[in-house]
């Protein structure tokens, strides 16, 4: 069965689009791969290994954390859901984005926090989590057996995904798990690649783009997009 997700994808034509799908290595759009910065051509096998966790699941952040659909919804239900949520009226958040490590992993964060796209993804959590199948037995043991705390663990058993509400951090995840040795080097030469590809602009969460993943080999696709209406 195919997993949905309710993503934030930047458009395709942007610079934050080019620089974290060409650091991924792979167009979410597309389904294809594509070349990476030439800043990090120095070690295409070290960026090969620490991409490859990410990279299935396209340059993102993520309102809705992947799922399977309910039995009981279609995916032609789930596509007119996101675009009913996307006119609803919406403040738009906009962000400075920084590089950053988080739980040892590389990623783009908000340089500050922001209320707005906190409550953005709250809401994608509980309003689409009526499409949503129950997680099974082996997923909850494999995420309960990752380290949980109590919050998580009942995000986790009601919602479907443990870093949800307090637990939950925008990010645009760009590796995967770093070498502490390694991890200074890395957020560094990623922030030289930020600033050179988008130089300081801001990044405005004004769309939601539902995700699909075919089967357990497949990458995420893009295959619908909502533009968020902002609120009167």
């Amino acid at each position: 069965m195919p997993r949905y997700a309710i993503y934030f994808v930047p458009p395709a034509v942007t610079e934050f689009f080019r620089f974290g799908s060409a650091v991924l290595g792979y167009d979410c759009y597309t389904g294809g791969s594509i070349e990476r910065p030439s800043v990090l051509n120095a070690e295409p096998g070290l960026w090969d290994q620490l991409t490859a966790e990410p990279r299935r699941y396209g340059f993102h952040a993520t309102p809705k954390a992947p799922f399977h659909l309910s039995l009981s919804c279609t995916e032609a239900q789930l596509v007119s859901a996101v675009h009913s949520f996307a006119g609803l009226g919406h403040v738009i958040p906009v962000l400075a984005p920084v590089v950053r490590m988080l739980s040892g992993f590389a990623a783009i964060l908000p340089e500050a926090a922001s209320p707005a796209v906190d409550d953005l993804a709250g809401k994608c959590t509980t309003i689409f989590d009526a499409f949503r199948a129950p997680m099974s037995p082996q997923e909850r043991a494999r995420r309960v057996a990752a380290g949980l705390n109590q919050s998580q663990v009942a995000n986790l058993d009601r919602w479907g995904y443990p870093y949800l509400f307090a637990d939950f951090r925008f990010h645009m995840t760009l590796t995967g798990k770093v070498v502490m040795d390694r991890r200074d080097d890395v957020r560094d030469t990623l922030r030289r690649a930020l600033r050179r590809a988008c130089k300081d602009h801001a990044l405005a969460i004004e769309r939601l783009s539902l995700m699909r993943q075919d089967d357990d080999n497949s990458s995420f696709r893009v295959i619908e997009q909502a533009t968020l209406r902002p609120a009167r």
